[in-house]
């Protein structure tokens, strides 16, 4: 086993272990917290714009739940080191269905005012953020118990994330054309319950555990801003993680600015209503199913980099641009469904980089931290695309938002320390086999241990 795996009696998870019942849990849940998220993503800008007319508003909306979701997912690492992310995933998925029950019982009551709708918004986010990271944190875990190779794991991971993004669009089109978008709500406090059920009655008692070093040596003594700082530390020293980081960060927001409002915008004023929008993301989610599924079963066997790029190239821009040429349905449809096949090979292929180069007693913290940085851009993208239609036009700012993308993600690649993605793994895997690697990284930190992907 791995270091960081657990250690509280083996014996009693030996059956555990060679059964698959760790891994179907935890993507369970995963599947339908991310399943609710992926309605109110919806709903709630739905909602706003149709009762409002205002973008700016409707980005406003986005922003008060995502920057709670970013900062809190930032900042729990180190309290999900040290409690265990198990406890804070069924606590946390539990808080954020409160809020989601209450905006359309104090709407149905004359009671939801915009400052009201800010605040409980900013609530789900901020419960959602430590929520997620929790279960991302298990899943390595999950892998090492079942006996499953990492990047098969974080590629099922990746499966189930992109099929609740499958589901949740249609799902939400169809919810909040037949029920409204507060009676959508209902659906998506279920879900975020759902899931705080799943992990509390599903997962093994000792998974999901606080993780210590191997030779027992462990943090308990550090304060929180100490186990903080050992994240920064480890996320500061490795050039590769931290240039990942800084290129999502940009292009997630550019995404936000497009899902959030620029899309929404764009339906509305091509005279289509939300089932439009669900029809789009279900397009999209589909193909990225299978992307993940193809991932699942080869990335550990194909070259990173080359896929890293490929996949933004297809899934970022063509998006933007399809929609300012003024396309037909059929051809966004086609394009948005191309576009989802490329990027169904990204998050495996993160979330493994990021558990081979951090040390498994820090992994809350630096997969908290690097999300929360990729993350950073997600509150201002709707904000950003609102200002940028009322300032230049819906067309201009998704020509300016497509050319953007492009240009970001090619221009990184570029850079040498992207070349470490790939031996990286081959270092884990000689770590697996004891045996030396053909080539030893030198981009990154070479002061902690890496977590070696079991094969």
């Amino acid at each position: 086993m791995t270091a960081g795996a657990p250690t509280a009696d083996p014996g009693a998870d030996a059956d555990e272990r060679r059964t698959l019942r760790p891994l179907a849990g935890l993507l369970g849940a995963v599947a339908v917290s991310q399943t609710g998220t992926k309605i109110s993503t919806i709903a709630l800008p739905w909602f706003v714009l149709t009762t409002t007319g205002s973008a700016v508003q409707t980005g406003l909306v986005a922003l008060f739940e995502m920057a709670p979701y970013v900062l809190l997912k930032g900042l729990s690492g180190p309290v999900i080191d040290r409690i265990g992310p198990r406890r804070v995933s069924w606590t946390m998925d539990l808080v954020s269905a409160v809020p989601a029950l209450l905006i359309p019982l104090l709407h149905a009551a004359g009671a939801l005012s915009l400052p009201v709708l800010l605040a409980l918004v900013a609530v789900i986010g901020a419960a959602r953020g430590p929520g997620d990271l929790a279960k991302q944190v298990m899943v390595p875990e999950a892998a090492e118990r079942c006996r499953v190779p990492l990047e098969r794991a974080t590629g099922l991971s990746g499966t189930t994330e992109r099929l609740s993004a499958t589901i949740g669009p249609g799902a939400a089109g169809l919810l909040v054309a037949l029920i409204g978008s507060m009676s959508a709500l209902f659906v998506i406090a279920g879900c975020f319950a759902a899931g705080s059920l799943i992990i509390a009655a599903t997962l093994p008692r000792a998974m999901g555990r606080p993780h210590r070093d191997p030779d027992g040596a462990g943090d308990d003594d550090l304060g929180y801003w100490a186990r903080l700082g050992q994240g920064f530390g480890v996320v500061r020293g490795d050039p590769l993680l931290l240039s990942i980081a800084l290129m999502i960060a940009v292009t997630n927001l550019l995404d936000a600015a497009f899902m959030q409002v620029m899309l929404p915008v764009w339906v509305k004023g091509a005279g289509h209503g939300p089932e439009v929008m669900g029809l789009l993301g279900t397009a999209n989610g589909i193909t990225a199913v299978a992307g993940s599924l193809v991932a699942a079963a080869i990335a550990h066997r194909m070259p990173r980099r080359t896929v890293f790029f490929v996949g933004f190239l297809i899934a970022g821009a063509p998006r933007f641009l399809v929609l300012a040429a003024g396309a037909p349905l059929w051809a966004v449809v086609a394009v948005f469904a191309f576009g989802g096949l490329g990027g169904g090979f990204l998050n495996p292929i993160i979330s493994a980089i990021i558990v081979e180069r951090a040390p498994r007693s820090h992994l809350a913290r630096v997969q908290g931290l690097v999300s929360s940085l990729a993350w950073s851009g997600i509150p201002f993208g709707g904000l950003l695309a609102g200002a940028a239609i009322g300032g230049i036009g819906l067309v201009p700012a998704l020509v300016t938002g497509g050319i953007l993308y492009a240009v970001t993600t090619s221009l990184t690649g570029l850079r040498p320390e992207w070349r470490g993605m790939d031996r990286a793994r081959r270092a884990a895997r000689a770590a697996a086999t004891g045996q030396p690697p053909p080539d030893a990284p030198t981009d990154g930190p070479a002061d902690h241990p890496r977590a070696a992907s079991p094969r």
